[in-house]
């Protein structure tokens, strides 16, 4: 018997391999079909199934609530606010999240603001998907790590999933939630291999964190693909005689605070590795919370990030700007033989 198999006898749960890409399909899937106030929509995501595959076959099957619409995100965004607040479910995809800026007034100001100026009254459950990152031949207009942008604005919420699991299960709390939702994905994982994913369980509750490594001298706080990186540099570490906790949020708000508190209460120290720029990335953040509990650390906190640099095309120029498995592992341990 294969081990998903076992696995689905011993949790009477439906478990089948997918991609990244396919768990994500399979979310709005389960959307559509349990929630008949769902619309999914945006551009080329019908007829087409998306740029990536992503929301193939979903036109088919839901017919009308499954649609394409023009070259207009500032439309897309402010038809799903209006859609929201008459008691649908508006799921929409911008291709890129670089281009959520020429509608970030409909994120910004009308959006987030919608439970707050109805006095409660009138809610906007909207879920805005898109992916981001460095990938070769992106270019500087393609390339861009926005998420500190989204998680500056109060009432809105933000997630990073980074396995298929993960994609799975936060898209669909995501679609549940009364709360406006920014879901961004990164297209470098859509087919970077099959993984098991559980099918029907349970609505997942917003929030919380994923202990991805245990270890004594450093929590390593990391989210969305480069978390991949983040484990490589922490395995070789070990192999020096670091041992290196890893964190994986994902979800970004709500931020599991307490949980990242504990485990720098343990190890005395705190890094954070992120794919967006330094300068403002929300790896600041979470080095201000840290700090802002007043954790005693035994060395300063280390924040790994892209240079504050624009992103060239070149996928050799690319790479070498981003972090990579031996620039994370050196920085880490320089910085635990610092103290």
């Amino acid at each position: 018997m294969s081990e998903t198999a076992v696995r689905e006898v011993e949790t009477g749960r439906s478990v089948r391999q997918l991609t990244y890409a396919e768990a994500v399909n399979a979310a709005l899937r389960r959307c559509l079909s349990e929630l008949p106030e769902t619309l999914l929509y945006g551009e080329d995501i019908a007829k087409a199934g998306g740029i990536f595959g992503v929301t193939r076959g979903l036109r088919r099957d839901f017919g009308e609530r499954v649609f394409d619409t023009p070259i207009s995100e500032s439309a897309i965004l402010g038809s799903a606010v209006g859609a929201a607040m008459l008691g649908r479910r508006p799921i929409v995809e911008i291709m890129w999240v670089d281009f959520s800026l020429v509608a970030f007034d409909q994120i910004v100001n009308q959006l987030s603001n919608v439970r707050y100026v109805s006095r409660g009254e009138v809610a906007a459950p909207v879920v805005i998907r898109t992916q981001q990152g460095s990938a070769p031949g992106a270019c500087a207009q393609h390339s861009q790590s926005l998420e500190a942008l989204f998680l500056h604005v109060p009432g809105v919420r933000v997630a990073m999933p980074w396995t298929a699991q993960d994609a799975y299960d936060v898209l669909v709390a995501a679609v549940h939630s009364d709360d406006p939702v920014v879901v961004i994905e990164n297209r470098t994982l859509y087919s970077a291999g099959r993984q098991d994913v559980v099918l029907d369980g349970p609505v997942q509750p917003l929030g919380g964190v994923r202990v991805r490594r245990e270890g004594t001298d450093a929590t390593v706080v990391t989210w969305g693909a480069i978390t991949a990186r983040a484990l490589e540099a922490a395995e070789a570490l070990a192999g020096r005689g670091v041992s290196v906790e890893v964190l994986e949020l994902p979800w970004l708000n709500p931020l599991p605070t307490d949980e990242i508190l504990a485990s720098v209460r343990r190890t005395g120290r705190l890094a954070v590795v992120h794919e967006a720029n330094v300068t403002g990335g929300f790896g600041a953040e979470v080095v201000a919370r840290v700090a802002g509990a007043g954790v005693a650390l035994r060395s300063r906190a280390l924040r790994v990030g892209l240079p504050d640099t624009r992103i060239p095309a070149a996928p050799s120029l690319a790479a070498g700007l981003l972090p990579d498995v031996g620039r994370i592992a050196e920085e880490i341990e320089n910085w635990t033989h610092e103290n």
